[in-house]
């Protein structure tokens, strides 16, 4: 498996004084996902919690839609010089019967850890594929358990307390409480750790559910969020106007510049608890 940190020497000025010492830094690395053994998408990505990777960018891509459309996945053997395992491929066995992906997804260039899922902005792409609709969730949050979750979050970070360079996607309950939490350099690349993993465990759709990201709120993320059922994405930061386009469309609660006490909601606030007092 590959290492989530590297080491590396480096040149530290502090305070008009200089001196070389280890720096911890995130590690990314290629990930080549690829379906039936057939190629599909290459991300950067943190290694670590790769099945659930690849399983969640499937459910983003409406490929998949519950554990029991995943046969298997396996890593490939890598192109090491002792013919040993790189552990940057993994391939996707499809359950007898579940359409492999259209060849319209095939991505002949990388994804970046920064970009998503460069192709898709298409608000009716989305619409047209989501297997559920998060519009009708009864999802019901006090604005005092979302104002905590930015600190929860970062509390439940462990590879950032070391390396400072991850971005971090957890599900919350209604209540606050933290039931999944992955860490990547890339923002999608950790929703999609956390879809993949609640497919595997058979947990899709995402209803009730809170879905708080490290950073910005970018079209890419409400994308994944509508994909796995989860009705409401919280950001620390700002969201995208697509972004917000394509929750006001779906029915999804978007909130951003959640710090400290205040928020920004741009669009759902019927799902925050009574208590918030409006003013034009």
């Amino acid at each position: 498996m590959g290492r989530v940190t590297r080491r590396r020497r480096v040149l530290r000025v502090r305070e008009g004084e200089s001196g070389y010492r280890p720096d911890t830094l995130a590690a990314e690395e290629p990930m080549e996902i690829r379906v039936g053994g057939r190629p599909l998408t290459v991300t950067m990505r943190t290694p670590g919690d790769d099945f659930d990777l690849a399983a969640g960018f499937l459910v983003s891509e409406g490929v998949v839609h519950a554990a029991g459309d995943v046969a298997g996945i396996r890593y490939c053997a890598g192109a090491t010089s002792d013919g040993g395992n790189t552990y940057n491929v993994v391939d996707v066995v499809l359950a007898p019967g579940v359409a492999a992906p259209d060849a319209s997804l095939e991505r002949n260039f990388y994804t970046t850890s920064s970009c998503g899922l460069c192709g898709k902005a298409s608000l009716d792409a989305v619409r047209t594929t989501a297997a559920w609709s998060v519009a009708e969730d009864p999802l019901r949050v006090g604005p005092e358990v979302l104002t905590a979750l930015p600190d929860r979050l970062r509390a439940a970070q462990k590879v950032f307390d070391s390396t400072g360079g991850l971005h971090a996607a957890g599900l919350f309950s209604a209540g606050g409480e933290l039931l999944c939490l992955r860490e990547d350099v890339g923002r999608h690349n950790a929703v999609d750790k956390v879809v993949g993993h609640a497919l595997r465990s058979g947990l899709l759709p995402l209803r009730g559910t809170v879905l708080m990201v490290s950073g910005r709120a970018s079209f890419e993320l409400v994308q994944k969020a509508v994909m796995a059922g989860i009705p409401m994405l919280a950001a620390v930061s700002a969201p995208s106007s697509l972004a917000v386009d394509l929750a006001a469309e779906s029915g999804l609660t978007l909130v951003g510049f959640l710090r400290g006490t205040s928020m920004n909601v741009y669009c759902g606030e019927d799902r925050l608890e009574a208590g918030l007092a409006a003013v034009e």
